[in-house]
Formats: structure tokens, sequence, C-alpha cells
């Protein structure tokens, strides 16, 4: 009974932001994998462990260096009342609003352009593990612009009284519901411009955010309280999470949002890929150079890795 109380003293409510999760981000980039086309999907198959696994590498970046928060997300009302007003071009923007508000209220589309021309440059210098590297964060980046709280400044219902909404559809309800959603998205394309493509991922995204808010907001206050949350034990510790029920008719209220904007997630990445190799020259994937990184690119790997572990992350939460 001590150590019960001891526990349940030390709650720990599975409500902080974090980035679709880890399960959704690494189910997403591995099912990208299979819109590729035959000169493609040999090697990502091969390395298909590699972009699952790193799909979370941005993520454990936050741990480490204070400039990687604002490269997931987009505070679209710090910018502009409407989002169309926002300049597309870095440089434009760069020049309205100045780099500390860039910094401050987010980057996402630029740095999905900024990912996107360094997965080109890996492709044609046919450096394998650039190649891999560049593919799973590009992914990572993509899959957060498919989430509505990524382009808001109420990015976790904190102005509306929602705390904890932000992984609560991004991370307990993929979770909870993605067994039963169809992942079959058809075949990658090829992409003109992939800024414009980026801004028009997020434009949508961010057209979705009221329904996000709102449809959870009227079910909280007819849904009986002492319902809405359930407990577990994970590592000696108790979880606190929405009940299966709670998030059931969330869920559902919401008409498939979640399964539609992983499915876009996973055909625009797979996309993207294949437009950077495409834009590169369409090198062969066979016989790739194997560029190690560098003593001070492990270094830095193992830092990041040290303090994900301590679990202390730099910037906003996002």
């Amino acid at each position: 009974m001590k150590r019960l109380t001891i526990l349940i003293a030390l709650i720990i409510p599975i409500l902080l932001c974090t980035s679709w999760g880890f399960f959704a981000h690494q189910r997403i980039n591995n099912l990208a994998i299979f819109t590729l086309p035959a000169d493609m999907i040999g090697f990502y198959k091969k390395n298909v462990k590699y972009i699952t696994e790193h799909a979370v590498d941005p993520d454990k970046r936050r741990y480490a260096d204070t400039l990687e928060a604002p490269r997931h997300y987009l505070d679209v009302e710090n910018y502009e009342k409407n989002i169309d007003s926002i300049p597309e071009k870095w440089n434009d923007a760069l020049s309205k609003y100045g780099l500390k508000k860039l910094n401050t209220n987010g980057i996402l589309p630029w740095q999905i352009q900024r990912t996107y021309y360094s997965l080109v440059k890996a492709f044609k210098t046919r450096d394998s593990v650039k190649i891999l590297k560049y593919s799973a964060d590009l992914g990572h980046y993509i899959g957060d612009a498919h989430v509505p709280l990524h382009t808001t400044a109420n990015h976790n219902g904190q102005l509306t009284n929602q705390v904890g909404i932000h992984a609560f559809w991004e991370s307990r309800l993929p979770e909870l519901f993605s067994t039963r959603y169809n992942f079959v998205v058809g075949k990658a394309n090829y992409i003109e411009n992939t800024l414009k493509a980026a801004w028009r991922i997020v434009k949508h995204t961010h057209s979705l955010v009221d329904t996000v808010l709102t449809f959870e907001a009227a079910l909280s206050a007819s849904f009986p309280s002492e319902q809405k949350y359930s407990f577990s034990e994970r590592n000696n510790t108790i979880l606190k999470q929405y009940s299966i029920e709670y998030s059931k008719n969330y869920h559902d209220r919401m008409n498939n949002m979640v399964e539609k904007q992983m499915r876009s997630a996973i055909l625009q990445i797979g996309s993207f890929w294949y437009s950077a190799w495409v834009d590169a020259g369409q090198p062969v994937l066979k016989n790739l150079v194997k560029q190690e990184p560098t003593p001070d690119e492990k270094k830095a790997e193992a830092d990041t890795e040290r303090k994900f572990e301590k679990g202390i992350p730099l910037g906003r939460e996002i």
C-alpha cells in the first residue's frame, strides 16, 4: 500500500507535447518506403530499420540543440491572422519578421525545404549515410506538418483550457486506432515546387485546428468527468491518460481526420524522397559511397542521445 501511495503521488500525465509520438513517426516513415518506384525501393527497403528507427532523431535533437524546436512548428497566429499573408520564401519572411521572431514562432515549412535540399545533395554525392539521415529527418518534419497543433500558437490547448490535447491527438489516438487505418496510399509523385508543396501541406493542416479544438471542448463539456481519464502502470510509475471511451468518442467525431493526415503524410514523404532523387539526376542506388561520420559528428550524436535520455528538452514544447 505504501508503494502504491508513492506511485500515485508520482503520477505522470501523458499530456506532454511530443511530435506525432515516436510510434506514429516511425510508422509513417516505414510506410512511406512502399510508395517509392522500383529504382528506389530496393535501397530503402534494405535500410528500412534505419529509416524507421531514426524517424524520431529530430525530436531527440531537441534535448541538445536550442535551435531544433522551432523547426517542428509554425505558430501561424503569431505571424499573421491569415496564413496566406506569411511570405512563402525564407528571405522574404526574414526581411519581414527578423530571425528572432522566426526562431521563436517556428520555421517548419522552410525547414522542410532545407532538409529537402540536403537530401538532393546527398543523392548527388551518392553518400548512403547522408541519404538515410536526411530521408529520415525529412520524413519527420513532413509528418509534423500534418499535425494541426503544430500550426497554431495554441499548440497544447493552453489558451483554451485544453492542456494535453496535443499529445492526445498525435500520440494517444494513433496508438489506439491506427491498426484499423487503411495505409494503402498509392505511388509517390514528382513535386515540381517543393517549397510550395510544403506550404500547401501546412495551410491545409492549419485549416483543421478549429475542428481539433472545438470538437474536444464540446466533448469534454458533455462527457462524465470521472470517465475522461484512465490510469496505467509503466516502469513503476502511474501514468494518467485519456480513457479509451473518451478517445474513441473524440476520434469518431473528427471523422477519420487522424487517419487522413497519416495517409497524406506517408504519400507526401514518399513524394519528397522521390522528387529529391529525380532532382539529383536519378542516381543508381547501388554500390553507394558510405562516408562515415566524422569524430565530431559521432561525438555530437552521442551527446544528443545522452541528453535525450536525461529528459530535459530545450526550447518551447512542441
